[in-house]
């Protein structure tokens, strides 16, 4: 993993600073800001450490993060009042801002309403460029258009592998789920439904 073998490499200090992880799982520890929670970036922590301040060059950081993700005008805002799709724009933000060669997105969109989640997607589109990320989910509408290349799982066992358009088809997902989908792709972005979902049956 980025170019080291894993057991012979100390994660924490040789990886961990290289990695930003986003998940939805996590929760920040204390009454922070959204600010504040990205800062918890820099530290790997759950809220601010004690006795540890910021430099310039760390709030700058954040800031730059925030805008990156397009939430600027969250920074002072309590975590706690922020909607789901804010929080998870935050998530991504304190990801972002050790400014990692590895972005891990663990199901980011997941239990977002429609808006929260194309927020997200558009935020991730944004993404610098050169940054690598690999993002696990269930729906491939959740997929943003930058996407290159895609895997297909089920029960532990790789299905498929390759460029995006490659491997997210009718035909392969319709394995994946065991289930008869139709997919399809516009502008980068895809969609599924299952084969003659809602035609209703011929009249006798």
């Amino acid at each position: 993993m980025l170019g080291h073998q894993l057991g012979r490499v100390d994660i924490f200090r040789e990886l961990w600073p290289r990695i930003g992880q986003v998940t939805g799982r996590h929760t920040p520890s204390g009454r922070l800001t959204t600010g504040q929670v990205v800062l918890t970036g820099l530290t790997g922590t759950n809220g601010l450490r004690l006795r540890w301040t910021p430099t310039s060059a760390d709030r700058d950081a954040v800031t730059r993060s925030l805008e990156e993700v397009g939430i600027s005008a969250l920074a002072g805002r309590p975590w706690e009042v922020l909607s789901n799709g804010e929080q998870r724009r935050t998530l991504l933000a304190r990801a972002l801002v050790r400014e990692p060669d590895l972005l891990l997105l663990d199901e980011p969109a997941a239990g977002l309403d429609l808006p929260a989640r194309e927020h997200l997607i558009e935020a991730l589109d944004r993404v610098r460029t050169g940054l690598t990320s690999v993002l696990v989910t269930h729906h491939v509408e959740e997929i943003p258009a930058t996407t290159t290349h895609a895997a297909l799982m089920a029960d532990g066992r790789l299905l498929a592998q390759g460029r995006a358009t490659d491997v997210l088809t009718s035909e392969g997902l319709s394995d994946c789920f065991e289930m008869p989908l139709v997919v399809e792709e516009r502008d980068g972005r895809f969609s599924a439904r299952r084969r003659d979902a809602g035609r209703r049956p011929a009249s006798s």
